[in-house]
C-alpha cells in the first residue's frame, strides 16, 4: 500500500515538473500570452466578474429606481433612452423599462423616503468596492496596501450614473448619427475606465500605464453592447412571455456577468501589456507591480 502511494506521489511529482518545464518554455517563446494567462489566474476572472455582476444587480439597479423617484422628468426620460439604447430594447421589454421609470408621484417618494434613498446610495458603493478589488488584483497590488478614501467609492457611483445618463445622447452622435456616436461612445468609455482605475487605486499607479486597460475595456464593452442589440431584445421578450418578470431577472443577471467578465479581462490584459518592455519604456510603467 505504501509503495503504491509512493509511486503515485512520484508520478504526480514528475507531472508537476513537466508542467513547470512546459510553462518555462512557453514563457520564453510567448512571454505576453503566458503573462496574460498567469494574470487571469491571479485575478480569478470569473469570481471577480460574478461579484461585480451580483453587486450591480443587487445594489446599483435599486439605485436607478431611487433615481426614477427623485430625478427630474427629463433625467428619467434620458435614463430610459440610455437603457434602451444600450440593450437595443423594443416591444414588451422596452415597455417594462418605461413603466419602471415613469414619472413618480409623491406617494412613491414618501414610500422610499430620503433615508431609504441614502441607504440605497451607500449600499451601491459595494459595486465600487468590487471594481476596486478587481483593479488591485489586475495590478497585483497587496490587499492590505494603501487605503482608499471612502469618498472615492461615492465619486465612482456618481461617475457611473452620469455615464449611464449620457449614453442615450452619445450613441446617436448627439443627433448627428451613429457614424459619430460610435467613436464618441468609445472615447467616453475609455475616459471612464481610465479615470476609474486611477480613482479606485488611489493614484498608486500613474495615469499613462492605466491607458491600455482603459482602451481594451472600452473596446470589449462596446463590442458587447453592439452584440446586445441582437440578443437582449429577443431574450428579454421571450423570458417575459414565458416566465414573467422572473425570467427577465435571469437574462439580465447573465448578461451582467458576461459584461463583467469582459471588464475583468480588459483591465487585467491592460495591466499586463503596460508592463511589457515595449510599452513599459513608453508609458513609464514600473518593471514590477507598484
Amino acid at each position: 500500500m505504501d509503495s503504491r502511494a509512493s509511486r503515485w506521489r512520484g508520478r504526480l511529482g514528475e507531472l508537476t515538473a513537466r508542467l513547470k518545464a512546459v510553462h518555462a518554455r512557453l514563457e520564453i517563446r510567448f512571454p505576453v500570452i503566458t503573462a496574460l494567462l498567469d494574470r487571469m489566474v491571479a485575478v480569478n476572472i470569473f469570481d471577480s466578474a460574478t461579484r461585480i455582476a451580483a453587486q450591480v444587480f443587487l445594489t446599483a439597479v435599486p439605485l436607478l429606481f431611487v433615481l426614477s423617484a427623485y430625478a427630474p422628468e427629463a433625467v428619467q426620460t434620458q435614463v430610459v433612452k440610455s437603457v434602451c439604447a444600450i440593450f437595443g430594447l423594443s416591444g414588451q421589454s422596452k415597455a417594462q423599462v418605461q413603466q419602471v421609470f415613469q414619472p413618480s408621484t409623491n406617494d412613491v417618494r414618501q414610500a422610499i423616503g430620503v433615508v431609504g434613498g441614502l441607504m440605497v446610495l451607500l449600499s451601491a458603493t459595494a459595486v465600487s468596492r468590487a471594481v476596486q478589488r478587481l483593479c488591485r488584483r489586475a495590478w497585483l497590488l497587496p490587499q492590505g496596501g494603501t487605503k482608499v478614501a471612502p469618498w472615492r467609492w461615492l465619486a465612482w457611483i456618481v461617475l457611473w450614473l452620469a455615464a449611464l445618463v449620457a449614453q442615450g445622447l452619445s450613441r446617436d452622435g448627439f443627433g448627428l448619427g451613429t457614424w459619430l456616436g460610435i467613436p464618441v461612445v468609445l472615447v467616453m468609455q475609455t475616459a471612464m475606465w481610465w479615470w476609474t482605475q486611477h480613482l479606485l487605486l488611489g493614484g498608486v499607479v500613474r495615469w499613462a500605464p492605466l491607458l491600455p486597460g482603459a482602451v481594451l475595456t472600452a473596446i470589449a464593452v462596446g463590442c458587447l453592447s453592439a452584440t446586445a442589440h441582437f440578443y437582449m431584445p429577443r431574450a428579454l421578450d421571450r423570458a417575459l412571455s414565458d416566465y414573467g418578470s422572473a425570467g427577465s431577472v435571469f437574462v439580465l443577471l447573465s448578461w451582467l456577468i458576461v459584461v463583467s467578465v469582459a471588464i475583468a479581462v480588459g483591465l487585467s490584459a491592460g495591466a499586463v501589456l503596460s508592463q511589457e518592455p515595449f510599452l513599459r519604456r513608453r508609458l513609464g510603467t514600473p518593471a514590477s507591480p507598484p
